[in-house]
């Protein structure tokens, strides 16, 4: 299988080094990634905006190792809402936050991670949008709950991110649902142990189905992070069972990939959330996006040819 081979390869300082040299990847990576810098994902964010999209944006960058990093993490986004501000897109434009980014694998890295992000939250707040907190992998989640349970507590509005392919996300979704919260729900991208997760896609694909039918019964706002064309269709028919109107769901898809399909679901009324990702280090971002299925592999390399 070639996901695992990509994602032990995203942790590779080798290979990161053989990616970044190859000339045949800046014009995939440009594809798919926004940007390097908040002057050109402005740009970006007016154009989708004004085909009727929606955003969220996330600068790409994990490998915080000390405090400095985790804080210039925290003042790119601040810098990120201080220039969307005056495009007054309000939750149209939101924003996806990793908390590695943010300190939260450093000693003391939970306070750390809650300390940094908890002023974006606040800036997010004050220009009429939110951040949604982008699940990591297993070792991370209780950390990351915790944060998003706090930040609630004065921003409800606040988003996390569960992954159908961990055998406890049944139960995150139940706790989630139940308490009404923004939940964006994904296959999940990282390399995790069977002890802990599906590695079987068949399975994989169920529990996504199963999850997502709970968000929809519940009393909470389903986010749908899937290029699947079955799993779409299937969300929009558990949206029909569970009686909700257009507005009280959205559909989220990756910047550069399925772009027809961004306008298609607008067109027809849906939210559709572009997930945007700008920012120098793109390299794990890129990595995890091949690794997630091999369609995606398909995906980039037709990137090469077509426009499309």
């Amino acid at each position: 299988m070639l996901g695992p081979v990509i994602l032990a390869a995203s942790r590779s300082d080798r290979m990161r080094r053989l990616v970044s040299a190859a000339p045949v990847t800046k014009p995939v990576v440009d594809r798919f990634i926004a940007g390097e810098g908040v002057d050109d994902v402005v740009p970006v964010i007016r154009e989708l905006a004004g085909q009727g999209l929606e955003l969220t944006m996330d600068v790409v960058g994990e490998d915080i190792t000390n405090p400095a990093q985790a804080a210039a993490a925290r003042d790119a986004y601040l810098e990120l809402i201080d220039r969307l501000k005056p495009l007054e897109l309000g939750t149209r434009a939101e924003m996806s936050v990793k908390l590695s980014m943010f300190g939260q694998a450093l000693d003391g890295g939970h306070e750390l991670a809650l300390a940094n992000v908890r002023p974006v939250v606040e800036a997010a707040a004050e220009i009429g949008t939110t951040v949604t907190l982008d699940a990591e992998d297993h070792t991370t989640l209780d950390s990351m709950f915790a944060i998003h349970e706090e930040l609630r507590k004065d921003f409800p509005q606040t988003g996390c991110v569960i992954q159908a392919y961990l055998f406890r996300t049944e139960a995150d979704a139940r706790r989630l649902a139940a308490n009404g919260s923004r939940v964006r729900l994904v296959k999940g991208a990282y390399k995790e142990p069977g002890s802990v997760a599906y590695l079987d896609k068949r399975e994989i694909d169920r529990a996504y189905v199963r999850i997502l039918g709970t968000l929809m019964q519940g009393e909470g706002y389903p986010m749908i992070g899937s290029h699947d064309p079955r799993l779409i269709a299937i969300g929009q028919e558990l949206a029909h069972r569970a009686g909700r109107k257009l507005d009280e769901y959205e559909f989220q898809m990756l910047y550069g990939i399925r772009t027809e399909e961004h306008l298609r679901l607008a067109a027809e009324g849906h939210r559709m959330r572009v997930y945007t990702a700008y920012g120098t280090d793109w390299y794990g971002y890129f990595m995890r996006r091949l690794a997630e299925k091999p369609a995606n592999l398909r995906f980039f390399a037709r990137s090469m040819l077509t426009k499309g």
